[in-house]
C-alpha cells in the first residue's frame, strides 16, 4: 500500500493518497489518487501551513505548482537506489532558508522554490 499523507499542521488531520482501498476516520480523509484541485482548494482555505510526506505525492505536488518549499535530510549513506527525492521534469530554483547539520554528518536544508 502507498500511504502518503498530506497534513495541516495545525488541526492534524490528514488527507491521505492510497491505492488501496482504505476507509476514512475521524481525523483522515481517503482519496484514491492525487488532486491537485482538491489540494489547492484545502491549501487556500487552510490557516495554517500543510505538509507533504512521501517522495511520490512530494513530487506531485512540486509538478502542480502547489509546493512552497522543499525540506531535505541528506544522509551519508549510499544506497545505489531507491526512490528520487525531486521529480523529472521540474525546473525551479531555490533559495536556501536553512540548514542545520547533525553530528551522524547528516544534513536538513530547507529551500524555498522560486518560479522558473
Amino acid at each position: 500500500m502507498l500511504y502518503e499523507p498530506l497534513l495541516c499542521g495545525a488541526c492534524k488531520a490528514s488527507l491521505v493518497f492510497v491505492h488501496d482501498v482504505v476507509t476514512d476516520t475521524t481525523r483522515t480523509r481517503v482519496e484514491p489518487a492525487f488532486e491537485p484541485g482538491l489540494v489547492r482548494q484545502l491549501k487556500s482555505a487552510a490557516e495554517h501551513d500543510m505538509r507533504v510526506g512521501g517522495a511520490d505525492l512530494a513530487g506531485q505536488a512540486i509538478k502542480a505548482g502547489l509546493a512552497d518549499e522543499v525540506r531535505l535530510f541528506l544522509v551519508p549513506v549510499v544506497v545505489g537506489g531507491g526512490k528520487r527525492a525531486l521529480p523529472d521534469g521540474v525546473r525551479s530554483d531555490l533559495e536556501l532558508l536553512d540548514t542545520q547539520r547533525f553530528a551522524s554528518g547528516a544534513v536538513y536544508l530547507r529551500y524555498c522554490l522560486q518560479s522558473a
